[in-house]
């Protein structure tokens, strides 16, 4: 049986290694690869989220009562981060390098920071906190829509 932190922290890899494929042709000048590879990587990053913020967020503070805790603290960083992702789209679509690159900077320290926190604190309190319905869980996450 896997668990949450295993699903998740998973994911956050797959996530990461979109990711350095899209900076890579964005580096190289491959415009029309680094569009491609941007796009999976805002789609795989947004499943993420939706993974959270529609089935994993909302079960365990139903579990445990907590809504003014962690999850709100990452809700705010998906905010943040998705802000990002608006600019970095806007730089692909502009093939302007030096705008997606900085921007790329950000986001990664925005993503290995809350990245850590999640693999560290938030997915063990979830393992835990939702141990007799992990399958179903892990289940509904599984199934939200790519």
């Amino acid at each position: 049986m896997s668990t949450i932190s295993e699903t998740m922290t998973a994911d956050h890899r797959r996530c990461d290694e979109i990711f350095s494929a899209a900076e890579a042709s964005v580096s190289a000048g491959a415009w029309v690869e680094a569009a491609e590879r941007f796009r999976a990587f805002r789609r795989a990053t947004e499943r993420h989220f939706e993974m959270e913020e529609t089935v994993l967020f909302p079960r365990f503070e139903e579990a445990t009562g907590q809504s003014a805790g962690p999850t709100q603290v990452m809700r705010m960083e998906h905010i943040q981060m998705r802000r990002l992702l608006d600019e970095m789209e806007e730089a692909v679509s502009s093939r302007n390098g030096d705008d997606y690159l900085g921007f790329s900077d950000t986001l990664m320290l925005l993503m290995q920071q809350h990245n850590m926190k999640e693999e560290r604190m938030l997915y063990p309190m979830t393992d835990q906190a939702l141990a007799g319905e992990l399958d179903e869980v892990l289940d509904r996450m599984g199934n939200v829509a790519d």
